[in-house]
């Protein structure tokens, strides 16, 4: 099995649309009442939160980089 890198941007991504995604099967399951609107702040939020984390991790890498070599 080939290894990758660890992207945590991808991690935070994928864990605010599958909160959302339980959220609505909360929703049609009857658990909670989830008004239509609330998709977009939780996606608008973690798609910004996973991109400042991208950011954050790419910054380190770069100047972790150029102190070893």
């Amino acid at each position: 099995m080939l290894r990758h890198e660890f992207q945590p941007g991808k991690l935070v991504a994928g864990l605010f649309l599958t909160a959302t995604g339980a959220a609505y099967a909360a929703d049609a399951g009857g658990l909670w009442d989830i008004p239509w609107f609330a998709v977009v702040p939780l996606v608008v939020g973690g798609l910004c939160l996973a991109g400042a984390t991208a950011a954050v991790t790419r910054g380190i890498r770069r100047r972790g980089g150029a102190e070893s070599g």
